[in-house]
């Protein structure tokens, strides 16, 4: 092959960065949101079974009668026999309304920030450290959830009020509208941001797991493979992700759904755990270290999933758009 014959393949040189155009916000939000509510179709059900599994344990430390653990798949038969398969989507809407809110906001938040922490190299080439991706990840994470957290909120009650009809107690959630609505008449603006401190915390851990850990290892992936930004890539990077995501945050996600699903006194106080680290401290000491990592199995399958059907929805889009890989 001649110089001339080479200098006509088209070359690639991977980095850490595969563009550094910075995307609108409009197509930037909307097609997050889009690419996550396209995850939700077959992840959210271990959302559900993941919050039960969390909740469980409180149950029977709070009932007269101990409830027997029982794993993902238990639940899940659990669910579908004494609820219905519908159950298995309980909080739905909620969920969609959180991702129009907390994707969308999360994805521009990081954006702008990983925008700003770009440095360049000695080959004059993009790069983003580790160290900068993750500050990027946890900063975007926790703002979007500041905002977000009330829908979090419903969500988790919503997932739960089946469980609370079978024990006799009276339902709280009719609909995300009445939800909002009962939530502020107990507690009024701060009962809606109950939990935000640990749920914030989650959210951080989650954005450094679904968002800076892609976006790290897939350009790490593309430099040891030595292979440009295809779906394998993408593929592997999902998985990271989401193994990832779930290690570090599965112990705030138990605390944030003990949190929020506690009942409130008439003030607004919660009646099972004074704050976060009230709530560590009985969960650890009552239930053993283990109860921390409690539905960590439906979490990984749950976030998994998602993380690979998002991130492949995200990047089809932009690469229909004309852009490049994210």
């Amino acid at each position: 092959m001649t110089k001339e014959d080479m200098d006509q393949v088209p070359q690639f040189r991977p980095t850490y960065i595969s563009t550094n155009q910075k995307t609108p916000f409009l197509e930037l939000y909307v097609t997050s949101v889009i690419a996550a509510l396209a995850g939700e179709t077959i992840a959210y059900p271990f959302d559900v079974c993941k919050t039960r599994m969390h909740i469980q344990g409180e149950i029977a430390s709070k009932s007269a009668t101990p409830l027997k653990y029982r794993g993902m798949l238990g639940t899940a038969v659990g669910i579908i026999r004494e609820e219905g398969l519908l159950k298995l989507y309980g909080g739905l809407t909620a969920m969609m309304v959180r991702h129009s809110t907390f994707t969308g906001l999360k994805m521009f938040f990081y954006d702008n920030l990983r925008e700003i922490m770009i440095t360049t190299n000695k080959e004059g080439q993009p790069q983003l450290t580790f160290l900068r991706g993750a500050f990027c990840g946890m900063t975007a994470g926790a703002l979007a959830n500041m905002i977000s957290s009330p829908v979090d909120l419903v969500k988790i009650q919503m997932q739960m009020d089946g469980k609370r009809r079978l024990m006799g107690e009276p339902a709280r959630i009719r609909n995300v509208f009445q939800a909002f609505g009962s939530i502020y008449q107990v507690g009024g603006v701060r009962g809606l941001w109950k939990g935000t401190v640990i749920n914030a915390t989650r959210a951080a851990l989650v954005t450094l797991g679904d968002l800076s850990a892609y976006d790290l290892s897939k350009r790490h992936l593309m430099i040891l493979l030595d292979s440009p930004d295809n779906r394998l890539i993408q593929f592997m990077g999902a998985m990271i992700a989401g193994f990832t995501s779930a290690v570090l945050s599965t112990p705030a996600d138990v605390v944030k759904s003990r949190i929020m699903n506690q009942p409130t006194d008439d003030k607004g106080r919660g009646l099972h755990y004074k704050g976060t680290i009230d709530c560590f401290t009985k969960l650890y000491t009552e239930e053993g270290f283990f109860a921390m990592y409690k539905g960590f199995l439906p979490y990984w399958l749950r976030i998994g999933p998602w993380a690979l059907v998002f991130w492949t929805t995200f990047e089809q889009i932009r690469r229909f758009r004309g852009d490049e890989g994210y």
